[in-house]
């Protein structure tokens, strides 16, 4: 019997023949995520239903010194849930229960399978909801966004995962159940529960999740803005943040990306638009509707040749409509297409913007772009046929330079999609040897043996060494006594 018969054997007795899966054909469902263009066949899949599960899953793993990776809905972009054909994918996508809504308290306390918009659902009869919104958020589970750090559209004024979470219940590579933080806006000490969301799943697997609850705003208006062309609407956009206005969200898309989504969803934007901005403004309702004012004016003196105010919620969901499903809307102008997602400073836009298409036609590539204009979070959609001979590989340089662009301007690889197997190359051109030797160090902290996710954030395989009595002794976190092990 090979090491994973007799794991699977093993986690059969815990969980049950119909929540572990070896058949190949079956497994073939989970070889990659949401970023298709990596894919590994998995040598088990198995589904806990509790903390308990996940902890026995994780500890027989480790007995077998088997490598595991962790998976919600699959939705990420960066091959981060992306399996190890020598290892188990755990997937937490039934753990879907919403164990409080508090309002009292303005905190929700979820298992990591609750889709993200199921909390607001859950939370809105209250006065509530959760902010951070991925344009996946239908789909998207907790546990991968706390795993990504994911932001949204409205993480201009609102902030990302880590800004919401307050405490974890996480399974750590050793397979002990650790609470990290609570309730409480924030813990004395280190600050280990920042250090967890966005570790893209090599610091453990999150069971529980307390998040922060935002109250209802007042009021909601919503506008959207047609341009001749993107450096206008960049120019808008700088002028309403330099006015000391900070929208809830204001979002960018150019012809194609607009093109793409009229194909998909008929959302109906302005015939003849270089470029769409989105602008959202909530709060109360003076507030509101003074600076939203402001933010026509800006939009118009900026060469505005159409604005559109949304009239109702049906007719502000259809603006939002267009620019969540870009994504998958480029499906109908492209066979295959590469997102990207990288940050620039807000004010180097127009100069990136122009050099991302002289990359783009260098190389015969169209490149769609969404971004999040508030904050300089680009998302280019760089298309490509994967049937023609070598567009491939052209795609994947226009991918490189923009990344390489975006650090060129003082930037970052990635703004919310996270690492994952995807960038790992591209991490020694943001940080040094030393630094991430130093990101190391953490991550041997809560892994040593280097199970936990591996082979994904860092670009080359960077062992823990030999700790005296850390393999076999208590974890490290509970040596040191900085969380609580139970």
């Amino acid at each position: 019997m090979t090491t994973i018969d007799a794991l699977a054997a093993t986690l059969r007795t815990v969980l049950g023949d119909e929540r572990v899966i070896s058949d190949r054909q079956e497994l073939r469902t989970y070889e990659c995520d949401g970023l298709a263009h990596y894919k590994v066949i998995p040598a088990l899949v198995v589904f806990p239903h509790t903390a308990a599960e996940c902890a026995t899953a994780v500890k027989a793993c480790v007995e077998a010194g088997v490598p595991f990776v962790a998976r919600g809905s699959g939705t990420g972009l960066s091959g981060g849930a992306l399996p190890r054909a020598d290892g188990v994918l755990i997937v937490t996508s039934q753990m879907r229960q919403i164990v409080e809504i508090a309002p009292q308290d303005e905190r929700a306390v979820v298992q990591p399978g609750v889709i993200n918009l199921h909390v607001t659902r859950a939370a809105s009869p209250r006065g509530y909801y959760y902010a951070p919104d991925p344009s996946s958020q239908q789909i998207c589970s907790i546990g991968g966004n706390v795993a990504e750090n994911s932001g949204g559209a409205h993480c201009l004024k609102y902030g990302f995962t880590t800004n919401h979470v307050t405490g974890v219940e996480i399974v750590t590579p050793d397979g002990d159940l650790v609470h990290l933080g609570g309730r409480a806006p924030d813990a004395p000490g280190y600050d280990l529960l920042g250090a967890f969301v966005g570790s893209e799943g090599t610091l453990g697997i999150a069971t529980e999740v307390t998040v922060r609850l935002v109250r209802l705003p007042e009021s909601v208006r919503t506008l959207l803005a047609a341009f001749p062309s993107t450096d206008a609407a960049g120019a808008a956009t700088s002028a309403i943040i330099g006015a000391g206005v900070v929208p809830a969200a204001i979002e960018m898309m150019d012809a194609l990306a607009i093109e793409a989504a009229e194909a998909a969803v008929h959302c109906d934007y302005p015939q003849g638009a270089g470029a769409v901005l989105i602008v959202e403004l909530d709060g109360p309702a003076a507030e509101v509707e003074a600076q939203f004012v402001h933010v026509e004016r800006f939009c118009r003196d900026n060469g505005a040749f159409e604005i559109r105010i949304a009239a109702d919620d049906a007719e502000r969901a259809l603006f939002w409509k267009g620019r969540k499903s870009a994504f998958a809307a480029v499906g109908r102008i492209s066979p295959d297409y590469i997102v990207q997602d990288g940050v620039i400073p807000r004010t180097a836009l127009p100069e990136v913007l122009h050099r991302i298409g002289e990359i783009a036609a260098e190389r015969g590539v169209r490149v769609a772009n969404v971004f999040h204009a508030g904050d300089g979070n680009l998302h280019p959609l760089v298309l490509f046929d994967d049937s023609v001979d070598g567009e491939a590989e052209r795609a994947e340089e226009v991918s490189g330079a923009i990344l390489d662009l975006c650090i060129s301007h003082g930037g970052s690889i990635t703004g919310e999609h996270g690492v994952g197997m995807d960038k790992a190359k591209y991490m020694p051109r943001m940080y040094s040897d030393d630094d991430l030797d130093t990101m190391q160090l953490v991550r041997c902290a809560f892994d040593p043996r280097g199970l936990s996710n591996p082979g994904k954030v860092f670009p080359t395989p960077r062992l823990c060494g030999e700790v005296p009595g850390r393999h076999k002794g208590a974890h490290p976190l509970q040596e040191a006594g900085l969380a609580e092990v139970f």
